[in-house]
């Protein structure tokens, strides 16, 4: 697969990013949690992309029809039917632990320094499919200012659906940023890729996962980016800053 060395970001003043799989490496946050626990049970022979597959899906199942429904108990229902996938013990303590995991899932190496450089010439917002608490966490661990953090919590829905991307165009608006200036960028063609084309906003897909196969946490999506880079720090060479 082919990266962009630069990206044409005339006119963009600000940058979207969802944060979960972007910024924070979620996967080996999740991985990190659960390998004891699947130890434990005499179940380390899972390979990791499996676990992360049944991640994705089972957690699809519960935030799509229930949008309302806030991330750490997304978190804890989604723990608990893998539980039935493998056959492992049920356990409500790991499901709670599982819950509480998402403020403590590590940035990558290279997103701190990387927001650093990229705000210096943009305005930087969060689309995040997590509820308010945990994103503050997180929040902490990133340390670059963000003008704002949409939240599922706040929304009421979960990406793919539309309200993260339409709540951000009317507050940035609302701010002095028109639509044409945002560009969005994430790892996930599903959640955030394919959403924001359907709005006409243009989206740099991180592919964090370039290398390996699968699309890990994510459910497969073709959406079409008008960019491509394999981090966040080959996006701010891309970008020039």
């Amino acid at each position: 697969m082919s990266f962009d060395t630069a990206i044409d970001a005339t006119g963009k003043r600000v940058l979207t990013f969802d944060c979960y799989g972007t910024l924070i490496d979620w996967e080996s946050g999740i991985l990190a949690r659960v390998r004891p626990w699947l130890a434990a049970a005499g179940r380390a022979d899972i390979p990791d992309d499996l676990v992360l597959s049944a991640f994705a899906l089972h957690q699809a199942r519960h935030q799509q029809p229930r949008p309302a429904l806030l991330y750490p108990e997304v978190l804890s229902r989604t723990w608990g039917d893998i539980q039935a996938t493998f056959g492992l013990p049920d356990d409500a303590g790991q499901c709670a632990g599982f819950a509480a995991s998402c403020g403590d899932w590590p940035p990558f190496p290279d997103t701190v320094a990387a927001l650093r450089r990229l705000s210096t010439r943009f305005a930087l917002v969060i689309l995040s499919n997590v509820d308010d608490t945990s994103l503050a966490r997180s929040l902490r661990m990133l340390e670059v200012p963000f003008l704002l953090t949409i939240t599922a919590e706040r929304v009421g829905s979960y990406k793919p659906g539309l309200p993260h991307f339409e709540t951000a165009v009317a507050a940035l608006a609302a701010r002095g940023f028109a639509k044409p200036e945002i560009l969005h960028v994430a790892q996930s063609r599903h959640h955030d890729v394919d959403p924001a084309a359907r709005l006409g906003i243009p989206t740099v897909w991180v592919n964090r996962r370039h290398g390996r196969r699968g699309t890990g946490a994510t459910i497969a999506n073709a959406a079409t980016p008008i960019s491509r880079v394999p981090s966040l720090a080959a996006l701010a060479d891309a970008l020039g800053v």
